[in-house]
């Protein structure tokens, strides 16, 4: 009898014990490690915004053995290609968010912190700000993936806090720009840009954009007073850091501001023949919505609602950019097709309503034929990504291309684009450059409908993830190797002295 009950309390204490090793070691197979024993994965921090007031936060975690494969093109499970973890879900504002920002990234081998800060701007007038960590977690005993019931996990970072908010402008944040990790720039639609220093996010200089006048608008009109259209729609700095340019609403031109000074430096009216290189008709607004420099500073573009114009560094236009099928345009970044090589030229991308993304030469120009009204060249397009022809439907709202030259296992001038639709999806593809270079890269040829037609399908899909939400704006970068858990610990007892101090400084303060 007592060694039935012996015998008993063995089993019970067997399956009392058995459950938990099932459950780690399933976990440890199931959670997407940053590491593995082929190598290290490459791991994306991406942040949306929403219409739904919701900023999110996941990482993207890509296997190294998919670069290792020689053909990359073979159709496998894509859920094992890319993994995502959910890192940070909050409403961050109490109305849509309209743009985000990211400070550069810190040199790996720096002794500061690994921090990267985030801007959010709304139409609630406020910047919220964050401080990012730029490495991802070891997912390991202490620091476990929490798994939902929706089939996503969940990996916090103790290192991703808030800073503070600024909120210094009267009217809905339009733009953000980190020109470097010492300032930020914030765009309103007071018609005012601030220039903020991120030591202790004080306001340095206000620039003061003129209102535009009144022209055309109807008799009778209920628009209340000062409620004719105003605001800046985007801004641009220079990569020397002394110059800006920016565009407005209401205004068919584009103003230059000396950042050394802070005043205007002069304004450039967008003629007749730049409007209707675009399609900008006569009850068209024909002001610019993006504008952007490319990485040597020659040139810049500025985006219409159907189309974009190249200008020169002496601002005389280039060439057009004008989708075929016609769609209307959303974002447009200049990327690096080739960062290896020094001689490559940039690509001008740009995504459009119909979901793609579609890569420019601004080098190579075809001719305008003799029906169209403007006489600007055309650029050429390279290449194409997605699209209702490959099966991606739904207008990309905003992009990343990301260089992984800095990366070991991911080879030579391969790049990751991260695209982000008005559905929610967010889908994440490897571009390699050499798929982006001809051979012909020079010269002039005339426009047909030939040429219209050659546009190459290039990029291979990799994985999406659904966020739920209407996304509005998208901001990733490529993080640095996996911190040590023990570090973190650090982190927090480290964040609690400073809050107690905090809390103590203010305390006396109120004593006296």
């Amino acid at each position: 009898m007592v060694k039935r009950k012996r015998d008993e309390a063995a089993k019970d204490r067997q399956s009392s014990t058995q459950p938990a090793k099932v459950v780690k070691s399933t976990d440890s197979e199931k959670a997407p490690s940053t590491s593995t024993a082929d190598g290290p994965s490459i791991t994306l921090q991406i942040i949306t915004g929403s219409y739904e007031k919701v900023l999110h936060g996941f990482t993207a975690a890509v296997s190294p053995t998919f670069f290792e494969s020689k053909d990359t093109d073979e159709d496998g499970d894509k859920s094992n290609l890319v993994q995502f973890v959910d890192t940070f879900l909050f409403e961050a504002h109490t109305s849509a968010i309209r743009c985000l920002a990211l400070s550069p990234l810190p040199k790996a081998d720096a002794t500061e912190n690994a921090q990267v800060i985030l801007a959010t701007g709304a139409t609630d007038e406020r910047v919220n700000l964050y401080s990012l960590s730029a490495a991802p977690v070891a997912v390991n005993d202490l620091y476990p993936t929490v798994p939902t019931l929706a089939g996503n996990k969940i990996l916090e970072n103790p290192k991703n806090r808030e800073l503070g908010t600024l909120m210094h402008h009267s009217a809905p944040i339009s733009a953000l720009e980190f020109p470097s990790r010492s300032k930020i720039l914030v765009g309103s639609e007071d018609n005012t840009i601030s220039v903020t220093r991120t030591r202790d996010f004080s306001v340095v200089s206000t620039i003061k954009a003129p209102r535009p006048k009144v022209q055309g608008r109807p008799s009778g009109d209920t628009a209340p007073p000062g409620g004719t259209p105003s605001g800046v729609n985007d801004i641009a700095v220079h990569p020397s850091m002394k110059l800006m340019l920016s565009v407005g609403k209401g205004e068919k031109c584009m103003r230059l501001w000396n950042l050394v000074t802070g005043k205007k430096a002069g304004v450039l009216n967008f003629n007749r023949e730049i409007l209707q290189s675009v399609k900008e008709g006569k009850w068209s607004t024909g002001e610019g919505r993006k504008i952007v420099w490319n990485s040597k500073g020659d040139e810049f573009a500025v985006a219409f609602e159907w189309g974009a114009v190249v200008f020169g560094i002496d601002s005389t236009p280039i060439c057009r950019v004008f989708p075929s099928p016609r769609s209307k345009l959303h974002q447009m970044k200049y990327i690096n097709p080739t960062p290896s090589s020094d001689d490559s030229d940039e690509l001008l991308a740009v995504s459009t309503e119909d979901g793609r993304v579609i890569f420019y030469s601004t080098k190579q120009v075809q001719e305008a034929t003799e029906e169209d009204d403007s006489p600007i060249p055309y650029a050429e397009a390279v290449a194409q990504l997605g699209g209702r022809a490959a099966g991606f439907p739904g207008r990309v709202k905003d992009f990343e291309v990301l260089d992984l030259n800095g990366q070991r296992v991911a080879g030579k001038d391969n790049h990751l684009v991260v695209t982000g639709n008005s559905e929610g999806l967010v889908r994440v593809w490897l571009l390699q450059g050499a798929d982006l270079v001809k051979k012909d890269t020079k010269g002039t040829k005339k426009k047909s409908a030939e040429t219209e037609k050659k546009e190459i399908q290039v990029g291979k899909f990799l994985n999406a993830y659904g966020t739920g939400n209407r996304i509005t704006c998208l901001k990733a970068f490529v993080m640095l190797a996996p911190e040590d858990p023990s570090t973190l610990e650090d982190s927090e007892e480290d964040y609690d002295e400073e809050v107690s101090q905090d809390e103590s400084s203010s305390e006396e303060s109120d004593e006296e």
